[in-house]
């Protein structure tokens, strides 16, 4: 069973010999170009055998011209639609192109992609956009829209490109946004985002980011997997999200633990990762990004545990 056929599989609901694995960080290059950021991943990829790839966006959402914080109406105003192959983006697009022709064929990459919320928020609005949607709701939604609409069509290209899905990244969790913020500024445009391209990618993923998550209402996202941090202390578990939601799950490493602790420790810790996934419709990731100052001796162990293939009866949960 090669790689694409193991990730296909995964997808269709049928048994594997391992659940896929994959893991990442954010490399810091992206004050530089494509291809040295393609080749950087790739290197990754190799070096750890990774049976799919999800691809690093560090580019981030462009600026609009002229603006070095947003605090008004009219700073929101200025987030209008653009060419996304016309922007800083184009970087991520030539390296995504390196990428596709190395690995057709031979395994599948995902895309990363930040919801419309944060694309404002990490850019140019961090400490204000609570302020905004108290005070300015009707100049967000519209700027959130926009964004919404540049996020399509970045997405779209990247899936023509050759990306199997994208991987967007939501805040939907309490200490991160309030429940009413959520439901009204972030959901809705998340929502929006997955629904342009739904059927486009078989690994299209929505991450679920934080620790008190607002699970329940994330889970009729049009995607094909769910990612989050189920092993943190407010889970939800694997199984619990794979009985309400018929697509595949990724997590089973708490990624909080990989420089904290040994090999020997982690490679139990990856064996009860396997028996919490089970044997169908489970990719095997970190729950978030891991520290980029990771042992590498940790990710060769992590892999090689995954690959095991110790089924629940092997281990005692804890």
């Amino acid at each position: 069973m090669n790689k694409i056929e193991r990730v296909d599989r995964v997808l269709k609901g049928e048994e594997v010999d391992y659940p896929p694995i994959c893991l990442w960080y954010h490399f810091g290059v992206q004050h530089g170009g494509g291809e040295p950021f393609a080749r950087i991943t790739l290197e990754f990829f190799r070096h750890y055998d990774f049976d799919f790839l999800k691809v690093m966006n560090d580019y981030y959402y462009p600026t609009p011209q002229g603006l070095d914080a947003v605090r008004t109406r009219e700073d929101l105003q200025k987030f209008t639609t653009f060419d996304v192959e016309r922007c800083e983006w184009r970087e991520q697009f030539k390296a995504l192109r390196i990428i596709s022709r190395e690995l057709k064929g031979r395994a599948h990459f995902i895309d990363t992609v930040f919801d419309p919320w944060q694309s404002i928020r990490r850019s140019v609005a961090g400490e204000s956009m609570e302020h905004l949607a108290q005070n300015e709701p009707e100049a967000l939604h519209a700027a959130l829209a926009a964004v919404s609409d540049n996020l399509i069509a970045y997405a779209r290209k990247s899936l023509e490109i050759g990306a199997a899905g994208i991987f967007m990244s939501v805040p939907a969790a309490r200490e991160l946004v309030s429940r009413d913020i959520f439901l009204t500024f972030v959901k809705p445009y998340a929502q929006k985002v997955f629904a342009a391209v739904s059927g486009q990618g078989r690994m299209n993923t929505a991450h679920i980011h934080g620790e008190n998550l607002y699970m329940d209402e994330c889970l009729d996202f049009p995607v094909n997997i769910f990612s989050w941090w189920d092993r943190g202390p407010h889970g939800p578990s694997m199984d619990s999200i794979k009985q309400r939601f018929s697509g595949s799950v990724m997590g089973g490493i708490d990624q909080t633990l990989l420089t904290r602790h040994s090999p020997a420790f982690l490679k139990n810790h990856v064996a009860e990762g396997v028996a919490l996934g089970g044997d169908r419709r489970f990719f095997m990731a970190n729950g978030c990004s891991i520290d980029t100052w990771v042992n590498p001796d940790i990710v060769r162990a992590v892999v090689a545990a995954a690959r095991a293939g110790q089924k629940r009866s092997d281990i005692s949960l804890l």
